[in-house]
């Protein structure tokens, strides 16, 4: 299946809860889509508990299923918690990590930029969204106009959201450092990844 490219409030609505599109817009609408608005809905199994979960956090990271289960695979292997290393393994994406630095508005326009080259690791060009990050990492703005009118222009615009505490944001020198691995407490409160966990076992 291809990446959902579709109205974002949908998604929200879908699951009832704020994790796509215009956060005005779910609230004046907060119930499930469909041409009878509000209605009563049927009693889910626990395998639809968990596939819904497993897609509410796919279509936050904007992965496709094979994606997604790949890194999920590589969390299982690893060790610690399966559920949260494999929040920290899409936390760390390069891609997310340029979205919660605020350098751009959503994980989607973040993925664009990394893959069109505004972004150094390290001093080096990687153009790769689904790199991971590690502690220790220098995250830095290409030194181009270009890129770092981009930058500018979503700084402003997301400064009202906070750096997470993992990492660090210098504004003024377009440079980030990442300072360790996130904390179950720093990633996406909406989902619960035992449930993601438990729905992979099945197979």
């Amino acid at each position: 299946m291809a990446r959902y490219t579709g109205p974002t409030t949908r998604i929200s609505r879908r699951f009832g809860q704020h994790l796509l599109g215009s956060g005005k817009a779910f609230e004046r609408r907060g119930y499930p889509p469909g041409q009878h608005g509000p209605k009563m809905r049927r009693k889910v199994s626990e395998y639809a508990v968990g596939l819904n979960e497993k897609q509410k956090l796919r279509y936050i990271y904007g992965l496709l299923e094979r994606q997604f289960r790949r890194v999920f695979e590589i969390a299982k292997k690893e060790r610690g918690v399966t559920g949260e290393r494999f929040l920290q393994l899409l936390e760390t994406r390069l891609d997310s990590t340029v979205y919660l630095l605020g350098l751009a508005k959503t994980r989607s326009s973040a993925r664009q930029m990394v893959s069109h080259g505004h972004i150094r690791v390290n001093g080096h060009k990687v153009d790769i969204a689904s790199y991971n990050v590690q502690p220790g990492d220098e995250i830095e703005v290409k030194n181009t106009p270009a890129s770092r009118q981009l930058a500018t222009r979503n700084l402003e615009e997301n400064r009202i959201r906070n750096v997470p505490g993992w990492l660090t944001m210098n504004a003024e020198t377009f440079k980030a450092t990442v300072v360790r691995l996130p904390t179950r407490e720093e990633m996406q409160p909406e989902v619960n990844e035992q449930l993601i966990v438990e729905f992979y076992s099945r197979f």
